[in-house]
């Protein structure tokens, strides 16, 4: 298919995991890609796309600067025209005991995931707005925003407010034709979750490399863990026609893990 031929898409956090995943999916439709990061690794992860085919260029931005954010879509604009689609994905996690969490990390965690979607939300919808021809965004929340888990206050309420920013932002730009959704991974295949599994399994138990993850697997109805390619799937129905009249909403991804 190519659902999104000369449609340009941004991708925060496009390097690897989940983001990559997303951009590899746009680009097998057809789109142009700008992925974005703040690691310098992200210009690489554009030659790959390049590589087997797609348009994609890749920036380093860091998402919590309103600058950084600016010469981004600046830059996007410049290459390859009009913002068509753009999913906030970039994100960061840090897993401790409240009496030992600290000030910076919350704020970090915030600044990153939440204040991050705000200005990527805010540029992308400044130019949708201005062309007229309406748009997409798609929020990466996560399962945190239905459940906060144990020893991550400061990811759960992250994640919430991407959640409430999303319904928000959908209501005031409906009648510009952009849609604003969120989708909520669960447990995913990436190296996020190599970093919870490791973390986590010493601070609940004596858990060696995977096994905690095996074991909350197990609690997932379908017995298995996604990929990124899951995710994929559910960012490019959100960004094509047959999502015209779907907005504000939040959708879980996760096997059945989280029913609500």
């Amino acid at each position: 298919m190519n659902r999104f031929k000369k449609k340009t898409v941004v991708v925060t956090g496009g390097n690897k995991g989940i983001g990559f995943a997303i951009a590899e999916r746009f680009s097998a439709e057809g789109a142009n890609l700008v992925i974005a990061s703040v690691e310098n690794q992200v210009v690489e992860a554009a030659a790959k796309l390049q590589d087997i085919g797609g348009s994609a260029i890749g920036i380093v931005c860091d998402v919590s600067d309103k600058d950084s954010v600016a010469a981004l879509y600046n830059q996007a604009e410049n290459e390859f025209g009009s913002i068509d689609i753009s999913v906030q994905n970039a994100g960061i996690i840090t897993i401790a005991k409240v009496e030992n969490l600290t000030e910076a990390e919350w704020d970090d965690t915030m600044r990153v995931n939440t204040k991050g979607v705000f200005l990527c939300c805010q540029e992308a919808i400044r130019r949708m707005r201005s062309s007229g021809n309406g748009g997409r965004l798609i929020n990466i929340a996560s399962g945190q925003a239905r459940d906060g888990f144990i020893y991550t206050p400061h990811y759960a309420a992250s994640k919430f407010g991407v959640m409430g920013l999303t319904q928000s932002l959908a209501k005031e730009v409906a009648l510009d034709g952009i849609t604003v959704n969120a989708i909520c991974p669960g447990i995913i295949k990436t190296d996020m979750w190599d970093y919870n599994d490791r973390v986590w399994g010493k601070m609940l138990g004596d858990y060696g490399p995977g096994e905690l993850m095996a074991d909350w697997v197990q609690n997932i109805p379908m017995k298995h863990a996604g990929e990124g390619k899951d995710v994929a799937g559910l960012a490019a129905f959100l960004a094509s026609k047959d999502a015209d009249y779907i907005t504000g909403q939040t959708i879980n991804i996760d096997g059945g893990l989280i029913m609500s």
